[in-house]
C-alpha cells in the first residue's frame, strides 16, 4: 500500500428519508478542522436516492466537494449496497481519513466497509487530532507525522486510549453524535459535485 496515494478528509454524510442527519453535520465541521491541519479539503460522500439536493446543505456546513452515490437501489439503507458503494468511493478516491457517524446505520456500515478495503477502524472515539505517532518518540523507532490519533474509552470507560492506523489508509473512525462541533452554516458557500457510480 503507498500510504502517499492517499489524499484528503471523507465524511460518509448520513441521510435517512431524504433529510440530512445532524451527525453529517458535526462531522464535516470536525473534517474540516482536520483537513486545515493537512492542507487538504474535506469531502462529504452522499448515498441515498434523489438525494441531489441535499449537496447544497453539506456545502453551506463547510463540505468543499460531494462526491454523489444516487441510485434508485440506495433509497432505503441496506447493509449490501450501502457498503459496495461507500467502498468502491474509497477504492477510486483513496481518501487518507474517512469519518462515519456511530449510528446504528454507521455502526453497521463502518465495520464492513473497513474490512472491504483491508483497513482499521478505531470505534466510537470522543476525540481525534493529527499528530506524531508513536506520540513519545520510541529509540529506534520511526515517529510517523501527520497521523490521525483516534481517542476513545477503553476498559469499560475506565481508561482512554489513543490510536493510529500508521500502516495502513484510510484512517477509519466512527464517531458518536454530539461529540464534535457543526459549523456555522453558510448559505453561500458551493461545493463541486461529483457523481460517481458504483454499479450495481
Amino acid at each position: 500500500m503507498n500510504l502517499e496515494e492517499y489524499k484528503g478528509v471523507f465524511v460518509f454524510a448520513q441521510q435517512v428519508d431524504n433529510k440530512v442527519s445532524g451527525i453529517a453535520l458535526e462531522l464535516i465541521g470536525e473534517g474540516k478542522r482536520l483537513a486545515e491541519k493537512l492542507s487538504t479539503e474535506v469531502t462529504a460522500v452522499l448515498v441515498g436516492s434523489g438525494v441531489k439536493d441535499l449537496a447544497d446543505e453539506l456545502a453551506a456546513y463547510g463540505a468543499d466537494r460531494v462526491i454523489l452515490v444516487d441510485d434508485p437501489e440506495l433509497k432505503e439503507y441496506r447493509t449490501e449496497p450501502y457498503a459496495h458503494a461507500l467502498a468502491s468511493v474509497v477504492e477510486k478516491y483513496k481518501p487518507e481519513i474517512l469519518l462515519v457517524g456511530a449510528t446504528a446505520i454507521g455502526r453497521d456500515l463502518g465495520p464492513r466497509v473497513s474490512a472491504r478495503i483491508h483497513t482499521g477502524l478505531t470505534a466510537d472515539c470522543t476525540s481525534l487530532e493529527i499528530g506524531d505517532f508513536p506520540i513519545n518518540p520510541i529509540p529506534g523507532r520511526e515517529q510517523k507525522h501527520n497521523q490521525l490519533l483516534m481517542t476513545r474509552p477503553a476498559f469499560g470507560g475506565n481508561t482512554i486510549a489513543t490510536i493510529a492506523c500508521p500502516e495502513f489508509r484510510p484512517q477509519m473512525a466512527t464517531v458518536r453524535p454530539g461529540v464534535m462541533q457543526k459549523l456555522p452554516k453558510n448559505d453561500g458557500a458551493k461545493a463541486v459535485i461529483e457523481e460517481f457510480n458504483p454499479g450495481f
